[in-house]
């Protein structure tokens, strides 16, 4: 599901959205970085500064999730995006992926807006992020049936050490990540499940897991499983280490 076997030309064609915003992460920084340009004006303009939105400037709820501050920023948010977007752009379409991730940001620097002061600047796709991990984690729980037992454990594993890391890095807008999470969550509540499939989770949840209900890990190789759990891992990592 994490696992990346096209060729360049494939992904752009599978994975247009991932790849169009991605593209729009590295414009954006080389943008601010090229010696001729004025590399301020970016920031001066569509950063996330919480005293000019509440002037009127609200572009600035939307823009910020595309800026970044320095390359590896860049470079971490975008290698995970590249990890964790396809699997959702190709189970919901191009259409609810874009939803998904654009609100989830949204959401983590409205509340950036509500809950920090208004002299707090942010920029990055963190909030956007976390909200994929937010709505992974309702697939989790609502739809079984569209991912597997060895996948459902590794993002959530994924997920635990990015909220636990997001409390032990300094320069973390923490509020971004939780509200991104928590509105990926809510948006996948929203869309996924039906009230037949929430009353079988209830049920099940209730009653348990029998050995034969339990999803199989047969066929998932572990060699694979570990390698490419561990580049997960040390992506996530350095996303937060930045």
């Amino acid at each position: 599901m994490f696992t990346r076997t096209e060729s360049f030309k494939e992904f752009l064609r599978h994975f247009p959205i991932v790849s169009i915003i991605v593209s729009i992460h590295i414009v954006l920084y080389f943008l601010t970085v090229l010696p001729f340009l004025p590399n301020l004006w970016l920031f001066e303009h569509f950063a996330g500064v919480n005293l000019y939105i509440i002037e009127g400037e609200y572009w600035r709820l939307i823009t910020p999730i595309f800026m970044h501050n320095g390359f590896p920023h860049m470079l971490f948010n975008s290698f995970s995006l590249v990890l964790f977007g396809p699997a959702l752009e190709q189970m919901l379409g191009k259409g609810k992926f874009l939803f998904v991730y654009l609100t989830a940001g949204i959401a983590a620097n409205l509340a950036t807006l509500l809950l920090e002061p208004l002299t707090y600047i942010h920029v990055g796709a963190s909030g956007a992020i976390f909200g994929l991990f937010g709505f992974f984690a309702a697939v989790i729980m609502f739809r079984k049936d569209m991912i597997s037992y060895a996948n459902s454990q590794l993002i959530l594993t994924i997920t635990i050490i990015g909220v636990i890391m997001t409390f032990l890095q300094p320069n973390i807008n923490v509020i971004a990540h939780l509200f991104g999470l928590l509105a990926g969550f809510l948006i996948g509540v929203g869309l996924l499940p039906n009230k037949k499939r929430l009353a079988a989770f209830i049920n099940q949840s209730n009653s348990g897991y029998s050995r034969k209900q339990r999803p199989s890990l047969k066929g998932v190789s572990p060699s694979k499983l570990i390698l490419w759990g561990s580049i997960v891992i040390l992506a996530l990592l350095g996303f937060l280490f930045r």
